[in-house]
């Protein structure tokens, strides 16, 4: 057995049970997918939640690439907790064909109770394997970390990239650090592949993202004399009425010819929070909310009636008893939609893959837009149903990843 890395040694002290042998893929489509449902084992027992540390699994994903010869590098939040990954295996030939980015996100969302496991400890069962991020999109990750050696060792006529970002569950937050870098590196002329979970069917358009939290600051007093305070919470809740006019008036006045269900830009209040007790005025409120726009300008419309309602109406208000009054608009992530395009690099070559020529629209949202904007011809496409993402006991079918390895092996053909 091969030396292991230090992550590898620690999901090994964590469940010793699951890695029975180093077992390899032979041949570009294995009859079973031991190999890929070992690295998905190992990517499970990093908890990388959204918000925090993702250092130690894009470390372990980085030492699989550099052990192969990729040339990588790193982008780091502010806080460098948080990072991105892009890695390159090079094309050994000069006359190179456009390279292919291969992309998905290392983080997941937390874990609620009533699982029947540990969700940080996959298991397999009846043809599931169980976990924590196994279908959103570890999945995707382990079958990109299993093939790796295999495109290694092609020779392949275009270069591949690997895209690995954090916090793509919340606003997609690390994606446009590394699109920015991308931009500076001048890789833009390229096709890329989003490995979301869509069952391998070709998704070429999802809507915008855009999430706030709005907060209010009043002025606390007596439950006793509301008059001499600035009530934080009634003005969050005058804040989520307008939210709540805006979302009918956008229900009612969907774009023309939009492809989604619903076909309308939606708009939803997440959550509130504020106050101390029943008998203190509130000083304090924040309202959580979000907005999917099928077009830009309904991103900015929104935006603008509620700056207008806040600078015209709300403020005045409340400085009326307490000038100190503010409310200050957060922005979590503003997440640009991804666009349906009569032709498409990326969609042609993922067709001529799978055979499959349909385009489907998902209600959720990727990074692809974000590569679409620096001109990557984009799709999404990858391994698992996102019924299953977010919940208690989320699982891939192990019948997905083999389809996935599958289709690895015709992007390695492609690549030749």
């Amino acid at each position: 057995m091969a030396l292991r890395s230090k992550s590898e040694v620690f999901c090994l002290i964590i469940d010793p049970l699951i890695f029975k042998s180093e077992l390899s893929i032979t041949g570009a489509l294995p009859d079973s997918a031991d190999e890929i449902a070992l690295k998905l084992k190992i990517s499970i027992a990093f908890k990388s939640i959204s918000g925090e540390d993702n250092n130690s699994i894009i470390n372990y994903c980085e030492k699989i690439f550099n052990d192969l010869g990729a040339e990588s590098f790193k982008i780091y939040d502010s806080d460098k907790k948080r990072v991105n990954l892009f890695a390159t295996l090079k094309s050994k030939n000069k006359n190179c064909k456009k390279p292919i980015i291969l992309s998905g996100h290392t983080d997941v969302v937390p874990v609620s109770k009533g699982w029947s496991s540990d969700p940080f400890i996959a298991t397999i069962k009846n043809e599931k394997l169980y976990g924590r991020g196994s279908c959103d999109m570890k999945g995707f990750l382990a079958c990109l970390l299993a093939y790796a050696p295999i495109f290694s060792n092609s020779n392949m006529n275009r270069d591949l990239h690997f895209s690995f970002t954090f916090d793509e569950e919340t606003a997609c937050q690390g994606a446009p650090l590394l699109i920015k870098e991308l931009k500076k590196r001048n890789i833009k002329d390229a096709i890329c592949v989003v490995g979301e979970p869509t069952n391998m069917k070709i998704i070429d358009a999802h809507k915008g993202c855009y999430e706030y939290t709005t907060h209010f600051y009043g002025l606390a007093g007596h439950g006793s004399q509301p008059d001499k305070g600035v009530n934080a919470v009634e003005y969050a809740s005058k804040f989520i009425q307008k939210l709540l006019e805006i979302r009918e008036h956008l229900k009612n006045n969907p774009p023309k010819n939009s492809i989604f269900n619903p076909p309308y830009t939606t708009l939803q209040i997440g959550g509130i929070s504020g106050g101390i007790a029943r008998n203190v005025i509130a000083d304090k409120c924040k309202v959580d909310w979000e907005l999917r726009p099928v077009v830009k300008k309904d991103g900015e419309f929104v935006n603008s009636e509620i700056d207008k309602f806040i600078n015209e109406k709300l403020l005045p208000e409340m400085k009326k008893t307490y000038p100190g009054s503010k409310i200050e608009k957060e922005i979590i992530g503003e997440i640009v939609g991804f666009d349906r395009e009569e032709k498409s690099d990326a969609c042609e070559l993922v067709s001529s893959i799978t055979g499959d020529n349909s385009r489907n629209v998902v209600s959720f949202g990727t990074e692809a837009g974000l590569f679409q904007e620096i001109g990557i011809s984009t799709v999404v496409c990858g391994p698992g149903s996102i019924e299953q993402a977010h919940k208690v006991d989320e699982f891939i079918e192990l019948n997905e990843l083999k389809k996935c390895l599958k289709f690895l092996e015709g992007i390695k053909s492609k690549a030749n």
